[in-house]
């Protein structure tokens, strides 16, 4: 059969997406266990999520130490023993931490769930925090800082976020060597027994999950002593930043981080939506506004991006992109000239059309597995949403017409209400 590769393949559009539902069961001792109980290869991944990130700390570095910390020993085992009963069972074991959570993510065959479990429980319940593992990862991570403080992204990227935010607020924080050095024993500890060992968490359980893995997981998780719900406390968002700019001078480097935006809203605020959409268009994809000017017509650099990211208790708009020191001025130039075109011109229908079914098709392809509808699943559950906040996505992007990109543009991506910030030089 003769293929003509000069007609296109028929495709379709995607109207709707159904989110299979997770089912919740609630452990003895009043942990909530969600479980998404799909996928077609026998495997499992549990997570354990506490509520204990930057918001929850006494000193700065605690919650991150505590959780990297939980695989380094325990009552009856060291962390050489820890990590070789992981890998004889072929887990793969993370410590997540973020500003908002922290938490303990388990990858396993489903078949060694019953041996998983009691290790995982066991660094939950009786970590002792060793003096000399700590030190060793203090080395570790002030090693790690050094040489990402070599690094004009990583640089402009903190800073940027501590002009957003203010450098005491929990999203405005970042490592620093002093603050690593004085994090004390105690303070690590304390956060550990407070907000881990006796804290209350979260369990998310995704893959091929039979009856009986519900049952062992109330065996093992659902029987310990759990503290009550600790209050979070508040930070104000105190910093002014709109309209400065703040240049992190490098002599020695030949290119330029910059790193645009403004605090913004999270998932919950009326016009997250139409803001999605609105970045997409300006540069949130490869065929994006930014990309297109700035890449493939000026050959300025070699990719811009921009972000609305949503943190728990607020968001922020970030474009990135990396240049040649010299083109700095004019990136920034052309970065406002497309921010302007987008508050001055309405969009065509067929480019928006475009971008609306580009992102509906995005957003289907990252549903393929368990693990990534429980990453969905967890962020109903984590941040208080609907139930049907997914499965109506594709109906609100398909909703945002030309007028409310017009508004939008107009509402958040005023340049005067941004802060610009440059690692490397003008």
């Amino acid at each position: 059969m003769h293929l003509d590769r000069s007609i296109a393949p028929d495709f379709k559009l995607i109207s709707s997406i159904n989110l299979p539902e997770a089912q919740t069961h609630t452990l003895g001792n009043g942990i909530l266990l969600r479980v998404i109980n799909i996928g077609e290869q026998p495997v499992i991944r549990i997570e354990c999520i506490f509520e204990a990130g930057n918001w929850y700390e006494k000193q700065i570095g605690a919650s991150y130490f505590a959780i990297k910390m939980l695989s380094e020993g325990t009552s009856r085992l060291n962390s050489g023993e820890i990590s070789e009963a992981f890998d004889r069972l072929g887990a793969f074991t993370e410590m997540m931490h973020t500003s908002d959570r922290i938490g303990i993510v388990v990858y396993c065959l489903s078949r060694f769930l019953p041996e998983v479990l009691p290790l995982v429980s066991q660094l939950i319940q009786q970590a002792t925090i060793p003096e000399k593992e700590l030190e060793e990862l203090r080395n570790i991570t002030l090693q790690n800082l050094k040489v990402n403080k070599e690094k004009n992204a990583y640089l402009a990227t903190t800073e940027f976020r501590a002009r957003l935010f203010g450098t005491e607020h929990p999203y405005g924080q970042s490592q620093d060597e002093d603050n690593i050095e004085q994090l004390s024993l105690d303070a690590i500890r304390q956060h550990y027994n407070e907000f881990i060992k006796n804290g209350r968490f979260t369990v998310v359980l995704a893959g091929q999950v039979e009856e009986a893995d519900i049952t062992l997981i109330n065996d093992t998780l659902g029987k310990s002593q759990i503290g009550p719900h600790q209050a979070k406390p508040a930070f104000i968002v105190k910093s002014a930043y709109q309209g400065q700019e703040a240049v992190i001078e490098k002599p020695e480097a030949v290119q330029s981080s910059i790193r645009m935006g403004r605090v913004l809203f999270n998932r919950h605020h009326e016009d997250y939506f139409k803001m999605l959409v609105t970045n997409e268009i300006l540069g949130g994809y490869f065929g994006s506004r930014l990309m297109k000017n700035i890449r493939e017509e000026k050959g300025l650099t070699y990719g811009i991006s921009s972000h609305v990211a949503t943190l728990r208790n607020a968001g922020y708009f970030m474009i990135g992109t990396d240049v040649k020191k010299e083109f700095t001025e004019l990136t920034i130039e052309e970065i406002k000239k497309e921010i302007t075109k987008l508050q001055t011109e309405r969009i065509g229908e067929e480019e928006l059309t475009t971008v609306k079914n580009f992102m509906a098709g995005e957003f289907a392809g990252s549903l393929n597995t368990a693990f990534e509808v429980a990453d969905r699943q967890k962020v109903l559950l984590l941040d208080s949403l609907p139930a049907d906040f997914f499965n109506h996505y594709i109906d609100k992007i398909q909703a945002v017409t030309s007028d409310d990109v017009l508004a939008m543009a107009n509402l958040y991506l005023k340049p005067e209400d941004m802060i610009v910030v440059i690692a490397g030089g003008k």
